[in-house]
């Protein structure tokens, strides 16, 4: 893996991850929770959506393969699935609204959800690692990097959490959802390039042509 694939790499777990669209979720789930449990409230999300995407990203593609599934179907689904997911994010409502709004019907714990899922871990997180780690292609060393930028990530978003209430009146709300939305058109450019690949690993296009 050279540097320019570790930069692109970095680039579709970050959009996907969008810690920077987690931090009014955050504030929403401790509203009503001590400032002095503010820090363990998110460690514990941060913990939860590190077990769940290595999870994905170690056994994710085991899973589809003991279905039948061929990686290349499942890089065209999972480009179909980001781009709704950056759709969604560049003409919708902003993430931390729709998720803001689904919690308020919901009586789990906060730091699970709407924090650690579908926040950080959302499903285009999910599907982006197990793409960037194809088991027949990729050696465990390049598996092993993208997990590190992984926690790298989760790590950069767990003090983005602790510096939440500064930040947000910072950038307020406005600011937050023009970042969403740029960071949605980057995830679409993810998305078509994992549905170029996927053809061409089953055969349909040849772009090195």
């Amino acid at each position: 893996m050279n540097w320019t694939d570790i930069i692109r790499e970095f680039i579709t777990l970050f959009v996907v991850i969008d810690p920077i669209g987690s931090i009014p979720v955050f504030l929403y789930a401790t509203a009503n929770v001590p400032h002095r449990l503010h820090r363990a409230y998110a460690l514990r999300a941060i913990l939860i959506a590190m077990l769940v995407l290595l999870g994905f990203l170690v056994g994710g593609q085991f899973l589809f393969e003991a279905l039948g599934l061929r990686l290349g179907t499942f890089q065209i689904a999972g480009g179909i699935v980001l781009m709704l997911f950056a759709l969604t994010m560049i003409f919708g409502e902003s993430k931390a609204a729709r998720e803001i709004d689904e919690a308020a019907h919901d009586d789990l714990s906060g730091a699970v959800f709407p924090l650690a899922i579908p926040s950080i871990a959302s499903p285009g997180a999910m599907l982006a690692v197990v793409i960037l780690t194809d088991n027949h292609r990729q050696p465990l060393e390049d598996q092993a990097i993208t997990a590190g930028l992984l926690i790298l990530i989760l790590a950069f978003t767990f003090v983005l959490l602790l510096l939440a209430t500064r930040i947000q009146k910072l950038i307020g709300s406005t600011g937050s959802s023009v970042i969403s939305r740029v960071m949605g058109i980057i995830l679409a450019t993810v998305a078509v390039d994992s549905i170029l690949s996927g053809l061409e690993t089953m055969g349909v296009l040849n772009l090195s042509a």
